[in-house]
């Protein structure tokens, strides 16, 4: 058993975790941050989706720091890829000109600029990274304070113990809260609990928003690059749950809003003027017959770098047809949560070959055998696929402030927008978005007003020393469903490691911090300095 002490311990190395450890480590805090994967960056790189973003992202709507990670990600294109004198002098460079992202870009520039941040804190000895490490265990000084973490390495089983002073999870499932006893809920809440319009009548700690495990394609033609057909491909080509008309492995899912069916298109390299392709923040989910999917979530559009750079574009796939609602990934047993996390992976798959034999084209021929599955830039898993699936909703808090539909919802708040918080600490926008459910429900697609991000969804009811550093902020089923967005989780994190700072140099809790005007007032203008916004300016017509 190896023994690290430190001041704080982040357990989990997405976005929030990585945020936390740059800011915390900027305040001279000693920090372990560890990872169960060998990538750090989670939705970004090893779960593999570009970033959903908001319209006013390049002014203003994040943190200083959001926006410096950012223009690091271009900066990394501009230096070492060959773009074309065009791209290179684009203010707001998409490098896959996608449709959803404003910056869709492939997941290892992402790994890449992250292990940059952190180069020069982990060479002062500030920041220590452990990947391939998952928490197995959680020993507690006393029921309200947490002691040490052990940390078991994936590769050999060797058990780590880190004894820290404060502690994040940053887990993409909230992995520290059962194993140190705190309070946390899953799944649905009952419209009795939370008074929210949609939330269901009965709770169902089970019904979860789906995961989905992403892959990476570019298409060669002439060339049959076909996947040998997965085992479970009739099962998936047969399934069909309501308002999918045409079973999951088509072209045809349902519009988010309305319900009605809407069919797709899909062809590879389109050949269309990229610069004229934008996210449509107007309507960011696939809804329109007009849209190919090629394009959705395209990670490097060829045009944009020198002829010959690139044989193809390479576009990112996560669409609604491999969104896995079959069962849930956690708060099951272990061989149920392995079963599905395994079934997820076989969904992908059956829909790539499925797009390689059966997707109709528009000449009238059925299949793209040319597909190329690009699992070299996801870390090349033994399938090809992303190292992790992409998790919409995590175990959440029972935090001293739970946030709820009727603060953020714009069909509830009009014209007043969001409601204003006294400790608010970031802000986000998103929709409400919520991915067909493991406990049956379809879509729910709701309209959301530019909104904060209190303090008090960060800190749990009871436990002392322990933050939310990811998803598993108080929030409810319903309004996870705006927040999970990764510029929120950035903030997340990045308050996160201000706080610690904050609380050790001040001898404090979070708690003391958010209840004492002062102490709180003087958090904030810490904040406002290093550039967390805390509110939105007034925005009509969105």
């Amino acid at each position: 058993m190896t023994e690290i002490e430190t001041q704080l311990l982040i357990v989990g190395g997405g976005l929030g975790g990585v945020s936390a450890a740059l800011a915390a480590a900027r305040r001279g805090v000693r920090v372990v941050l560890s990872e169960p994967t060998d990538w750090l960056g989670g939705v970004l790189t090893t779960q593999g989706v570009p970033p959903d973003e908001h319209v006013w992202i390049e002014r203003f709507g994040s943190t200083a720091t959001y926006r410096a990670f950012r223009a690091a990600i271009r900066s990394y294109y501009r230096q070492h890829y060959p773009l074309t004198e065009a791209a290179r002098g684009t203010a707001d460079l998409n490098p896959g000109a996608a449709k959803v992202s404003g910056l869709s870009h492939e997941p290892r520039v992402s790994l890449a600029v992250i292990e940059a941040l952190l180069a020069p804190h982990r060479a002062a000895g500030r920041i220590r990274v452990l990947l391939e490490h998952e928490p197995v265990s959680v020993q507690t000084k006393d029921p309200d304070t947490l002691g040490s973490v052990t940390l078991r390495q994936q590769g050999t089983g060797d058990l780590t113990t880190v004894r820290a002073t404060w502690f994040v999870d940053a887990t993409e499932t909230g992995d520290l809260l059962p194993l140190a006893g705190v309070e946390y809920v899953t799944g649905a809440e009952s419209r009795n609990a939370t008074g929210e319009p949609h939330a269901p009548e009965l709770a169902d700690p089970l019904n979860m928003q789906p995961v989905s495990v992403c892959f990476a394609l570019d298409h060669l033609a002439g060339e049959d690059l076909t996947i040998d057909r997965p085992e479970s491909y009739d099962y998936f080509l047969t399934s069909t749950a309501t308002d999918w008309p045409d079973g999951r492995l088509s072209l045809t899912a349902p519009h988010p809003k309305t319900l009605a069916p809407s069919h797709h298109a899909f062809f590879p390299n389109p050949g269309e003027d990229h610069t004229l392709v934008r996210p449509d923040y107007a309507d960011q989910r696939v809804g329109r017959m007009d849209r190919n999917l090629w394009t959705f979530r395209r990670v490097a559009a060829a045009a944009n770098f020198l002829p010959g750079a690139y044989p193809s574009d390479i576009t990112l796939v996560n669409w609604p047809q491999m969104d896995y609602w079959d069962g849930p990934v956690f708060e099951v047993p272990a061989e149920q949560a392995e079963w599905h996390t395994r079934r997820a992976r076989a969904l992908s798959l059956s829909l790539l070959y499925w797009l390689q034999t059966a997707a109709p084209r528009p000449d009238g021929g059925t299949g793209w055998p040319g597909l190329r599955l690009r699992g070299d830039l996801l870390g090349d898993t033994p399938d090809g696929l992303a190292k992790a699936p992409y998790i919409r909703e995590s175990r959440r808090i029972v935090a001293e402030h739970t946030i709820v539909e009727q603060e953020i919802s714009l069909a509830v708040r009009g014209e007043r927008g969001a409601v204003r918080h006294r400790d608010s600490v970031g802000v986000g926008m998103y929709r409400i978005d919520l991915h067909p459910s493991t406990g049956g429900d379809s879509y729910i697609d709701i309209g959301c007003c530019p909104f904060e991000l209190p303090l008090g969804a960060l800190i749990p009811v009871r436990v002392t020393n322990l933050l939310a550093g990811a998803k598993n902020i108080g929030t409810t089923h319903i309004t996870n469903g705006a927040y999970r967005m990764p510029l929120v989780e950035w903030n997340i994190g990045e308050v996160d490691g201000h706080l610690v700072g904050f609380c050790a140099a001040h001898d404090v809790t979070p708690s003391q911090v958010r209840a004492d005007d002062g102490l709180l007032a003087e958090f904030q203008e810490e904040l406002d300095s290093v550039g967390v916004e805390r509110s939105w300016p007034r925005i009509t017509g969105y």
